[in-house]
Parts: structure tokens; sequence; C-alpha cells
């Protein structure tokens, strides 16, 4: 199949499993389960208790996973998060896939997860491999041009060089940038979360809550795009709080 007829749009489950009637006990489970990890308990065995006592799928329990965060978490992540005029002439460093995929969800109709940390996650997952979509190239461009309108001074891309496809990805975020003539460079690296991460001079874009979590500042422009700039049929399911 080429990019030309695929989307990353939703599972076929996803209407049962995040339409109107499951979502205020998804909403309960993530509320649960931000109480626990806030009180130290493991993730994994945490997800499996709270997804036990709700009976949650195993797609649900994942978007649970997702969304919640202990209140320790949310409030370092909100005090490091920077307003969009921040970005005016600094340099940007961003989590390549993580922005892509979340914005190709979004145009192509998939499940967005507004989390409670105010991320907006997708509950696609590149498992190794990346496929460009119809959505790619507009993706991107969303991308260009609400940072143009910021003045960001650089932006530089980072991608897992371990997943495939990600030299092609590379290629193509190239030939977008010397069309638009913007100030960006892409790199394929080993680890992007520690480079990421070390880049304490940067403001890095990224809902990966590692990233995030281990930044110095970073910017939410995947939620900037989608509620602010409208860029598709979006279906956000709210496990905010």
């Amino acid at each position: 199949m080429s990019s030309s007829d695929r989307h990353r749009g939703k599972h076929p489950s996803d209407t049962e499993l995040f339409g109107p009637a499951p979502t205020p006990a998804l909403r309960q489970a993530v509320s649960d389960l931000s109480w626990l990890l806030g009180r130290g308990y493991a993730r994994n065995s945490a997800v499996k208790l709270v997804g036990d006592r709700y009976e949650l799928r195993e797609r649900q329990r994942l978007a649970a996973a997702r969304a919640a965060c202990s209140d320790t978490a949310r409030e370092a992540r909100a005090q490091n998060h920077l307003p969009a005029e921040a970005l005016r002439g600094r340099s940007v460093w961003i989590d390549g896939f993580n922005l892509l995929v979340t914005l190709e969800a979004a145009l192509s109709g998939g499940v967005l997860l507004h989390c409670r940390d105010g991320c907006l996650r997708d509950m696609s997952s590149v498992h190794g491999s990346y496929h460009a979509v119809v959505e790619t190239d507009t993706a991107i461009t969303l991308v260009g041009s609400r940072l143009a309108e910021l003045h960001a001074a650089s932006v530089h891309w980072l991608l897992d060089k371990p997943v495939s496809n990600s030299g092609r990805l590379a290629a193509r975020i190239r030939e977008l940038t010397k069309q638009h003539t913007w100030p960006w460079t892409v790199e394929a690296v080993f680890n992007p979360d520690t480079d990421l991460i070390a880049a304490r001079d940067s403001i890095i874009i990224s809902s990966d809550a590692v990233v995030i979590d281990g930044a110095a500042s970073w910017y939410n422009l995947a939620s900037d795009l989608i509620l602010t700039h409208p860029c598709g049929p979006t279906w956000i399911v709210d496990l905010h709080d």
C-alpha cells in the first residue's frame, strides 16, 4: 500500500471503546491511576489494577496509561511549559515521530486523548517501522507554517534512526524545507530522547512523558495546532480530569 492509500485513522474497535458510553469509566480510571502513580505504585501493576477494576479492554488500558500522571508530574510539566511567544528567536528541537504521528492521526480522524497534563496524545504506534500516509506532507507543512508565525530562529528535527523508513522521512522533510526555505535541519539518531533532554538551551517540542519530564523547557505544539488551528475532523476523548 502506498502513502496515497494509507491513513493513520481510527482502529475498527475505537467507536465502541472510546464512544460516549465508556468515557466516564475511562475518566475515573485515569483519575485512580494518577492517584496510584502519585503514591509510588509501579506503572504496569497500577494499570493492571485499575484496568481490572473497570474491566477495560487492552486498548482502553493503553489510553488510560497515556492519559494519567501524578499531581507532581503534572505540576512540573506545567512549570516547564513555555507560552507560544517564547519561541520567538529561539532554537527549537522537535521529537519528530512523536509530533508527526499525532498530527497525522488528527488529520485522518483518529482518536486523540486529552490527557491529564494537557497534552493531546494519539493511539497510534510506530512499532519499529514508520510509513508515510496521505496526511504526512500536510502535517509537516502545518508545523512549518506555525513555527514561521512564531518566528523560531532555527528548528532541528530528530528522528529515531532504528525505526525503518526514518531516512526516507528525513529526506522528505528536507525537500519541504528547501521548498519553503524554512530554517530547519533534520537528523536521524539512535536515541532522540537523550539528545532532546540534553538540549538545555533549546525549546523541546514533544508530548512524550519521558522527554518533557527531562527537558529544561518545552512547548505543546501538537495541542496548539489541533486546538487553535483546526486541521481536520478531530476526534478528542476528554480524559483531562
